[in-house]
């Protein structure tokens, strides 16, 4: 199991590192042919291909080729390295955009994958949430790791604020504000993240209900606000 820290130690994020944590070392002394984002995409397949738990910086360092000392030019711990590669399978998320700015008509006819509309923008943010849901889902479904490190580190990498932000973005467009508000963000949150397991157990067609129950949901709490 991964936890943020040994026992023991205190860590700080390799995000909130100077300089994102590369390791203050002479450049000249470093080994020639790697660097941290060959490092970084390496690290990512190597989880695919073997798991988490039988990830190691040894087996990293073998299969570029190189001595296990020789990564640490580029990160000072495996912790940093996990988060960095993290982040990098985050960024393979596509993000709706932003919804236009006159309310968009209702769908007429069902559509065809109700976890992924084709034009999640046109279905307002209802189906932007079906996109980023579904999605996420995939991501999961595709890098079985990202789930347990999303909860052992603390995601505030360039991509996973990026994530977070079309959360929020997607939150204003129902409307709701004050306690709603936070409820409605807990419980994306907690779906989201909850497609961990999910992804492997769940049919789509339950996923797909489970979705539209919360989309219900939160649209019945947006049109019970008291007007303005």
């Amino acid at each position: 199991m991964v936890t943020a820290a040994d026992p023991g130690e205190t860590r700080t994020s390799v995000w909130l590192s100077p300089g994102h944590g590369a390791p203050a070392r002479r450049r000249s002394e470093a080994p020639s042919g790697l660097d941290r984002d060959r490092i970084t995409g390496a690290t990512v397949r190597l989880l695919d291909a073997e798991g988490l738990a039988r990830f190691s910086m040894r087996r990293l360092a073998a299969g570029l080729g190189v001595t296990a000392m020789s990564l640490y030019w580029y990160v000072d711990t495996k912790h940093d390295l996990l988060e960095l590669a993290l982040d990098r399978a985050l960024g393979e998320l596509p993000l709706p955009r932003s919804a236009p700015a006159a309310p968009a008509e209702p769908p007429t006819a069902a559509l065809a994958d109700p976890v992924a509309p084709a034009d999640p923008v046109a279905e307002g943010w209802p189906g932007r949430l079906r996109s980023l849901a579904g999605g996420y889902r995939r991501l999961l479904a595709e890098h079985p790791w990202v789930a347990p490190l999303t909860a052992a580190y603390p995601n505030i990498g360039p991509h996973a604020r990026a994530f977070d932000s079309a959360v929020q973005r997607l939150l204003d467009a129902t409307g709701l504000a004050g306690a709603c508000r936070t409820g409605a963000n807990l419980a994306v949150s907690q779906f989201l993240h909850g497609c961990g397991g999910a992804a492997r157990r769940a049919p789509d067609g339950d996923f797909a209900l489970a979705l539209d129950v919360l989309i219900a949901g939160i649209e019945a709490k947006a049109a019970a606000r008291p007007a303005t």
